[in-house]
């Protein structure tokens, strides 16, 4: 008699599972995630207009959750991931400018009305932790992550736990300024590296050469009908896969920029992968070949001392759902080593010492 066929593990043989909400300014997208980073469920709803209540986002959360954890999965933990400053604690947002949150004891709030334990964290430190745990950053213990979009931000994992610093904000990499009395940035300062290595900059380069008629442009001004205004990163993208020269030289401006604020946080930090993400990231090598050669060429001790590995991200647009999750896996379970040290409370239960006892 033949042997059965063999079957698949149920998720829960594999591990805990746990939910993981991404919160942005548009979209909060949420997943059932196993502990090998698979997201089994996804559920997805628009941000509710940032002009109203913060009770507006928490009840969207509440509901993609439950919407979730009603099909009987055994989930220990909910972890958020939000776009803003989160305090050090993993339960106060601070600083939302998307959300309408200031100082919201978010974590409070979603306890009281999820049966569950919750964990709340900046969204690049959870994607960080993602491309560390299950990308990019498989088995690097210090492993930095720059995520290039509208601006620059990022998150840090030393000897494999995430730095959120003493106030919960590291990681606003963007506002590194690395010229002095440089453009102006939104926060106010000047020279800000945001402005030099982002989405906003490609963009504001290619628009200013076609507002000035430039002959280079001719390209672009016919993926857009004659509009500046209408482009946007992923067409000077697509248009330097296809060969165009101008927006291969924007893309590898931005490279080189990418790679004089690399060589600045290599000094300061010293990881040994810095892993790329973000929108502007999908250009590969067009982006990252340049960034490697000006990286090398600005390293401190360049010729003298290892060189960290630059690599684009994997997890893609996930990896902010995937690494709340985990990160919300692992503190309601105890394991210090995902909470750099610190304290972790999740709502409703007692606090996880630093030592994992």
């Amino acid at each position: 008699m033949s042997e059965p066929a063999p079957t698949a593990p149920p998720p829960t043989a594999l591990g805990p599972l746990a939910v993981g909400v991404d919160i942005g300014g548009t979209k909060v997208a949420a997943g059932v995630v196993d502990a090998r980073g698979r997201v089994l469920r996804r559920t997805r709803r628009d941000t509710p207009h940032r002009s109203k209540s913060p009770r507006h986002v928490e009840d969207t959360i509440v509901a993609v959750v439950e919407d979730l954890v009603a099909h009987g999965d055994d989930v220990v933990a909910v972890g958020i991931g939000a776009a803003g400053f989160v305090a050090a604690d993993r339960s106060t947002v601070v600083f939302a400018p998307h959300l309408s949150w200031r100082q919201e004891p978010l974590r409070e709030s979603l306890g009281r009305r999820l049966a569950l334990p919750v964990f709340v964290d900046n969204d690049a430190n959870a994607a960080a932790w993602a491309e560390h745990r299950f990308g990019a950053g498989r088995g690097e213990s210090h492993l930095v992550m720059v995520n290039l979009g509208t601006g620059i931000g990022g998150g840090i994992v030393l000897d494999g736990r995430v730095v959120r610093g003493r106030f919960g904000i590291a990681g606003e990499f963007g506002h590194m300024r690395v010229v002095p009395d440089g453009l102006r940035c939104e926060c106010g300062n000047r020279g800000c590296w945001e402005q030099y290595a982002s989405g906003n900059a490609l963009v504001r380069e290619a628009r200013a050469l076609m507002s000035a008629n430039s002959p280079v442009a001719t390209d672009l001004f016919a993926r857009v009908g004659g509009r500046p205004e209408d482009l946007t990163g992923p067409l000077v993208t697509e248009a330097a896969r296809e060969g165009d020269a101008l927006a291969r030289e924007l893309l590898g401006e931005i490279g080189r920029w990418l790679g004089v604020g690399i060589a600045d946080l290599a000094a300061a930090l010293d990881p040994g992968t810095f892993v790329i993400g973000g929108g502007v990231s999908a250009a590969g090598d067009l982006l990252l070949g340049p960034a490697r050669q000006a990286f090398a060429g600005q390293l401190t001790g360049r010729g003298y001392r290892p060189s960290a590995k630059i690599v684009q991200a994997e997890l893609g647009n996930e990896a902010g759902l995937v690494g709340a999750a985990d990160l919300a896996r692992v503190g309601a379970a105890g394991m210090a080593w995902a909470d750099a040290g610190d304290t972790a409370m999740p709502s409703g239960g007692a606090a996880v010492p630093a030592d994992g006892t």
